[in-house]
């Protein structure tokens, strides 16, 4: 793929055994329409659960036939104390108790991604992307990241460039607002519906779009949603992982933003 075309990034987030099934469905829904790649962020031990080895084999199947496994935190849970009231808010009500590198501190941060980066060799993964759940990463989250050999982050706004990409003033990044819903009440998924529908339109001539999935977008009027902004997206992008975007933005010729 040549930085010049434009692409579309289906990633599926929280794919761990106790997702499994709903993960399975998802996925089914894209097959559908396609054959196309997918990322799929993986929690090593989600919510504090335990290996299964079905659910590892899945994994390893899926990276064989074409998708990327990325690293998706540790256990996704929010182990810090909010500093603020805002940030009470954000990570209680936002986030629902889930983002684990918000307020986490280097050597925290740092055993939590080496344990993922563990847990995935042993499966025979190499993962390029780590993205924090709920994109949050705090000062030394990032920091600690740094030191990590990973090609790429994101957040919710940008895609990260990390390793040899990294100059004086920090990782380039590439500006590509996530196409996420709210699931979790009938209000979130009518106003996530009418936000996504008007970010798409105005993203029709951005050259990355990430369409960005979570188990309970099977609800069916979200479900309608991101299956026709799947279908109409992707008539005109290339589906690719979040990868092989970043593999195809890893020049210097590239203008990217700082």
């Amino acid at each position: 793929m040549m930085p010049s075309e434009k692409s579309l990034c289906i990633v599926i987030h929280d794919v761990a055994p106790a997702t499994w099934d709903a993960c399975r469905w998802l996925l089914d829904r894209v097959t559908a329409r396609g054959p196309f790649p997918v990322t799929l962020l993986a929690v090593p031990r989600y919510h504090a659960m335990p290996r299964n080895a079905g659910f590892e084999r899945w994994l390893c199947e899926r990276s064989r036939g074409g998708d990327e496994i990325a690293l998706h935190g540790f256990d996704h849970l929010d182990h810090g104390q909010p500093a603020t009231g805002f940030d009470r808010l954000r990570r209680g009500f936002y986030t629902r108790g889930e983002g684990e590198f918000a307020a986490i501190d280097f050597e925290a941060a740092t055993r939590r991604i080496q344990a993922g980066r563990t847990w995935l060799a042993e499966l025979g993964l190499r993962p390029a992307g780590f993205v924090a759940p709920a994109w949050l990463l705090g000062r030394e989250a990032w920091r600690a990241l740094r030191a990590q050999p990973f090609l790429y982050t994101c957040t919710l706004r940008r895609i990260h460039l990390l390793g040899t990409n990294r100059g004086a003033a920090g990782p380039r990044s590439l500006v590509c607002q996530s196409q996420v819903y709210s699931s979790s009440s009938a209000w979130r998924r009518s106003m996530s519906v009418a936000w996504n529908e008007s970010l798409a339109w105005c993203q029709r001539a951005s050259p990355i779009v990430r369409l960005e999935l979570h188990p309970g977008d099977d609800r069916p009027v979200v479900s309608r949603s991101w299956q026709h902004l799947l279908e109409t997206q992707a008539a005109v992008r290339r589906v690719c992982t979040l990868h092989q975007v970043v593999a195809s933005f890893r020049t210097d010729r590239v203008p990217t933003t700082p």
